[in-house]
């Protein structure tokens, strides 16, 4: 494979990675697993121009993948999980500790043949989204995430990208969320994670990497971003994106991402800059809003947030307003989430799989 020169076939690979001066392509949709979550989906390969503002965060040029401790530990990490805990079922024809191969397959969006290759030792370096999706599925503390991507000779993602790390815990509270749209986000909005609820009643992200990650990107600059917003809603949403968004700011005050997402919208709307100006700060931790649904029609929700410790992640879900409409609309969502009604399912190429 070019770029890759095999050191050791049992046990580890030397990687050639991409140069810092490559551009990274962007995936357009994540995928939604059967178990409840949407992961980004990524690109097959990762050739070619220039790094996007999220994808900084890169390793050395040449790293060391070990294949056989990576499938060892990945194995150690699916048998101590308790199925049940996942929302799986824990028949007495269970042979084995803890999760099958393909409940983690599917948990992480993955072929059932792709995920045994890599616990047997073998196949192709995964790639960053993989292993965040891997890291998620497996409930991985953050010392063990860091952990899977040295053996799988990857750097560590940037904190505000798509493939951040996610709590353990956040990710059980998603978990049993199965008939409320639920989703994790970063304090950038950009979407980590998503309940298929959240998919039906969101449509699939536009963009998973680069500047257009982010959704309070999307909102000043692509005006198809606001389709699902009540227009009547337009202005108080642009003010508390912004107003959250410099509590961010101070909180990060030395961090890239951020600074070029302030400056990026400085130079790129009028509307941002005017108010930015204000000066203006409140964290964002709740609100209620009305969404126009392409098949339900308007939606009048309760938003709130569960904010991370460090304030880096939100888990937001959403509730009808008692004695609206909504209350009855939002329990179709499910049957409006199986026509796949919004964006379309992404084509996430081979050796993965979109379970839905």
């Amino acid at each position: 494979m070019p770029g890759r020169a095999q050191e050791n076939e049992a046990t580890s690979v030397l990687v050639t990675e991409t140069p810092a001066s490559a551009n990274i392509p962007a995936a357009d949709h994540p995928r939604t697993t059967t178990t409840g979550r949407a992961v980004p989906a990524s690109p097959a390969h990762r050739r070619g121009g220039s790094v996007t503002w999220l994808d900084r965060a890169r390793g050395p040029h040449n790293v060391h993948m070990d294949l056989v401790g990576m499938g060892g530990f990945l194995k150690s990490r699916r048998d101590r999980l308790n199925p049940r805990d996942l929302g799986l079922h824990d028949g007495p024809r269970r042979r084995v500790p803890g999760l099958r191969r393909d409940e983690v397959a599917t948990l992480a969006g993955a072929s059932v043949d792709y995920y045994a290759q890599l616990e047997q030792g073998r196949g192709a370096q995964p790639s960053e989204q993989m292993l965040a999706a891997l890291a998620r599925a497996l409930h991985l503390t953050l010392d063990e995430r860091n952990h899977l991507y040295h053996l799988a000779g990857r750097a560590l993602p940037a904190a505000g990208s798509p493939n951040a790390h996610i709590h353990p815990g956040m990710l059980d509270l998603l978990d049993r969320l199965t008939t409320t749209p639920a989703q994790i986000i970063s304090d950038l909005s950009v979407t980590l994670v998503q309940n298929p609820l959240a998919a039906a009643l969101l449509g699939w992200p536009k963009h998973t990497s680069g500047l257009p990650a982010s959704f309070l990107y999307q909102w000043f600059t692509d005006p198809e971003a606001r389709d699902r917003y009540h227009p009547d809603e337009h202005d108080h949403q642009s003010h508390v994106f912004v107003a959250d968004l410099r509590a961010v700011t101070a909180r990060r005050s030395r961090d890239q991402l951020v600074t070029e997402l302030t400056t990026r919208l400085l130079n790129e709307s009028r509307e941002f800059a005017d108010l930015w100006a204000r000066q203006d700060v409140a964290v964002r931790r709740a609100d209620r809003k009305t969404l126009i649904h392409p098949a339900l029609g308007e939606l009048e929700l309760n938003c709130l947030n569960l904010l991370s410790e460090d304030g880096t992640q939100r888990l937001l879900w959403f509730t009808p307003v008692p004695g609206s409409p909504a209350v009855e609309n939002l329990e179709l969502l499910s049957v409006v989430g199986s026509l796949r009604v919004g964006h379309p399912e992404p084509d996430i190429g081979p050796g993965h799989t979109t379970a839905l």
